[in-house]
């Protein structure tokens, strides 16, 4: 290809040219996959079906990373397995309701095995740019030992989702504090922490789930609730409460299922503003929609708050040697730290692009439905903020979109 004897000259010509030489300029006619994760296996499975190649490139050394190397042991499928499911196939028939971690990944290792989905593994993608001029992606990778390479491709397809980079907030006296500060990343269970007094700072689903699991080793957890947050019993009526709101927004309004799930939630769990858990101004549902911030499905945390047995606090203020000061002014003494403080994207650190992708989130700028395809060949799939149903939404429009490209040009 014309494309990449011009690149080969260049480097023959370049001052740096023996740095150049280590760095492999690879032509690939299918699309291009950045994440071997949920999102990036479901949109290479999709375009195999159309009879479509595609190549992964992934920085860790296994598909799933985030799945296998920095998730808690006891963690579960918050939503029953048939929304949680990737396109073409289903679920084994004998799993639970609520897949656990190990299932999960053993069916995602299936699913790549079914379709013949072959990573390049341990491949840091640096940069990705267009050549406009071509019409071409060219993406740089880097590899263990620092060797480079260029893949070169009409298509580019974002499969890094929105939890590439763990988010750490900068407290004011973090290197003070004597005890360990972990992320959740690297919290595996409560085994570490038994009867020490933990500080869980965040309280979304992760938090909620590692204070109970603190419980379950005879730790003493505490829970930073800096914002409003709706919980929600993860069962209503003896169906998924996920389920349920489904089903009733194919016949009401949002508001109304909003309503629904708010009563429900009163007389099952009570009033969760008494103990510190203030819920937001707009409904479960709408605030979803509009923020993409998701409810806490409880799967018993909210019964050991309600029995004194998880405390709740307000936003931390500033840590101390062997304490931390709240915002309210209160000061309480902690062995350990644990930040339930979520992840973001990775995205603007490394594609040259600005135009689909914000550079504020890393997220596309156009939201759900359409944020799955940018201009010039490039797609963005899971980064809906509606977990592995809007993954495999985008995968099904990703292979579609390019199948009717491809035959056009042939």
């Amino acid at each position: 290809m014309d494309y990449l004897r011009e690149l080969e000259g260049k480097r023959v010509h370049d001052p740096l040219g023996e740095k150049m030489a280590t760095s492999r300029c690879i032509w690939f006619p299918g699309p291009v996959i950045v994440g071997a994760g949920p999102s990036g296996l479901a949109a290479a499975a999709c375009l195999k079906q159309r009879g479509i190649q595609s190549i992964i490139l992934e920085r860790a050394d296994c598909i799933a990373s985030l799945w296998q190397q920095k998730t808690y042991d006891r963690l579960r499928l918050h939503l029953p397995k048939q929304f949680c499911e990737l396109p073409l196939m289903p679920f084994p028939d004998n799993f639970p309701t609520y897949p656990t971690k190990q299932q999960f990944l053993a069916y995602l290792k299936a699913y790549a095995d079914r379709f013949d989905i072959n990573p390049v593994f341990n491949q840091t993608v640096v940069s990705a740019e267009l050549d406009q001029r071509r019409a071409l992606w060219k993406v740089k990778t880097r590899g263990l030992k620092n060797e480079e390479a260029d893949y070169v491709s009409h298509w580019l397809i974002v499969a890094t989702g929105e939890n590439a980079e763990n988010v750490v907030p900068q407290i004011e006296g973090m290197d003070e504090f004597a005890g360990p500060i972990v992320h959740t990343s690297a919290y595996k269970s409560g085994d570490m922490f038994s009867e020490k007094s933990v500080l869980v700072v965040g309280c979304g689903n992760s938090g909620m789930e590692v204070c109970l699991d603190l419980c379950n080793y005879n730790a003493r957890p505490s829970l930073v609730v800096r914002d409003s947050v709706h919980v929600l019993p993860q069962e209503m009526l003896g169906r998924s409460t996920f389920g349920l709101s489904m089903c009733l927004l194919k016949w009401l309004p949002m508001s109304l299922v909003d309503q629904f799930l708010l009563l429900m939630s009163r007389l099952m769990l009570g009033d969760t503003a008494r103990l510190g858990l203030h819920r937001p101004k707009l409904g479960p549902l709408e605030l979803k929609s509009k923020s993409g911030k998701t409810p806490v499905l409880d799967v018993g945390t909210f019964a050991k708050i309600k029995a004194g047995n998880i405390k709740v606090y307000k936003a931390v203020k500033r840590l101390k040697h062997h304490a931390v000061e709240f915002a309210d002014g209160v000061v309480e003494n902690f062995d350990a730290i644990i930040l339930a403080t979520g992840y973001k994207s990775n995205v603007p650190s490394w594609l040259k692009e600005s135009d689909m992708f914000s550079e504020k989130d890393g997220l596309p700028r156009e939201r759900f439905p359409n944020g799955w395809k940018g201009e010039c060949g490039l797609y963005a799939v899971g980064f809906t903020k509606r977990g592995l149903l809007g993954t495999s939404t985008d995968a099904r429009r990703i292979a579609e979109d390019i199948y009717r490209a491809s035959s056009l040009e042939s």
